[in-house]
């Protein structure tokens, strides 16, 4: 672009000095081919002018102009920038990517409003991924499906949703039931990835063999198959996606612009500035073991010397950071260097009982129920209407706990303006 400005300045400059008609001090009379000619150079001026113009308004309109030059980070282009760069993404791939005014303002969500979230999900994604798309070709699945759990989770494994939809995938109870993922007081395999990306996998493939349009699977996705077709059938029987879009739900009238959407973006992100910021483990270099409970990641994370939080977003299966004793082995995911070292002190693992320093009843045999790990501290200003049941409730612990941690009396009453301590997950 800087280019095409630059060889128009010259076009001007050379054409303004081929109009121009030094007299050297003496008048100098112009035939009639001279002033043709220099009629016909000012015509050239002045549309090259206008083409200047035009280039250089669209460049500027590029970005948001701010008197801060720290705030042109957000690049916009016009339409037909968008719609060339999607119809390029669906030659590459059998779902349908159409570019319209709904799938523009998802773009605009995803690349404007919530940038610090895509690229969460970029950080994320060099770990979940690769995951995905082993079990994609596994099923023979468009890889593009990938781009669904971000839509669906922001590749969070403890989302969950309004409808107590849960995991990357976000599957109900009921629809676990039928895949057959685990879910018990201590365990959601919805939350793990290779047994939810399989679900999820042979859910898709179910619904495209259902409506033979992965547009209308993917509006199945979000709201069931039995929405679709009664969709459908109030259509007249018209089995386009954006046809049959005003008969949808508006969740699922969103739902396919916003796939197609954070296709785009995270294909294209480097056009809109956007990369991610942290860093997550990624998938190649993670193993796995099959351990048997009981075990605390909190006491394998001591043990081992790694970082406790990351041990507990690779697992984000045990609802309580705890793996119980079942009898069944269960998936424990490690850093690969630290397989070796987990290997090695497995006798002291297990013989090492970590207790939980915020509660005197840490459990005593496998099968009493286990307390979450609590890590944080937070502070609570009580205000009119606070009740130590309330406050028990809010902060999932119990009124034993609340006087403990504040080192209360047993007269003390609650005063609006006083600060609580608060030990939470």
């Amino acid at each position: 672009m800087h280019k095409t400005i630059i060889a128009v300045f010259i076009i001007l400059s050379f054409s303004a000095a081929v109009g121009a008609t030094p007299d050297g001090g003496k008048n100098q009379i112009k035939t009639q081919k001279q002033e043709e000619t220099t009629s016909y150079i000012d015509k050239i001026n002045y549309s090259l002018n206008r083409l200047y113009d035009s280039v250089n308004i669209w460049w500027t309109s590029k970005f948001e102009i701010s008197d801060s030059l720290s705030q042109i980070s957000a690049p916009t282009y016009p339409s037909i920038i968008y719609e060339q760069r999607i119809n390029y993404l669906n030659e590459l791939s059998p779902i349908k990517l159409n570019y319209n005014e709904h799938v523009q303002v998802y773009i605009d969500a995803y690349g404007l409003r919530n940038r610090d979230k895509l690229q969460m999900i970029m950080a994320k994604s060099m770990y979940y991924f690769p995951i995905f798309e082993e079990y994609l070709s596994k099923y023979g699945l468009p890889l593009e499906l990938k781009y669904l759990a971000a839509v669906e989770s922001a590749l969070d494994p403890n989302a969950i949703s309004k409808s107590g939809a849960v995991g990357l995938w976000q599957f109900m109870k009921t629809t676990s039931d039928l895949f057959d993922i685990n879910v018990t007081s201590y365990i959601d395999e919805r939350r793990d990835v290779h047994k939810s990306t399989d679900a999820a996998c042979r859910y898709l493939k179910y619904l495209f063999n259902t409506f033979g349009d992965w547009q209308l699977a993917l509006a199945a996705y979000n709201g069931g198959p039995g929405t679709v077709k009664k969709a459908i059938v109030r259509s007249g029987g018209k089995t386009d996606y954006w046809e049959i879009r005003p008969y949808f739900t508006n969740q699922m009238q969103n739902y396919v612009p916003a796939f197609i959407a954070m296709n785009y973006l995270m294909v294209y992100h480097a056009e809109h500035n956007i990369f991610p910021e942290s860093s997550f483990v990624e998938a190649m270099k993670t193993d796995t073991l099959q351990v048997l409970g009981p075990l605390r990641l909190a006491q394998i994370s001591e043990i081992i010397q790694f970082d406790l939080t990351i041990l507990k977003a690779l697992n984000p299966i045990y609802l309580y950071s705890y793996i119980p004793a079942d009898g069944s082995y269960h998936t424990l995911v490690l850093p690969h260097d630290l397989i070796h070292t987990y290997l090695e002190k497995t006798e002291e693992i297990y013989s090492t009982q970590v207790r939980d320093s915020t509660y005197s009843d840490t459990v005593s045999n496998d099968y009493q129920f286990v307390r979450p790990d609590r890590n944080n501290i937070v502070y609570h200003k009580i205000i009119s209407g606070d009740n130590f049941f309330r406050l028990a409730l809010t902060y999932n612990c119990s009124i034993v706990e609340i006087y403990k941690w504040n080192n209360l009396g047993e007269n003390y009453m609650l005063k609006i303006g006083d600060k609580l301590k608060f030990i939470v997950e």
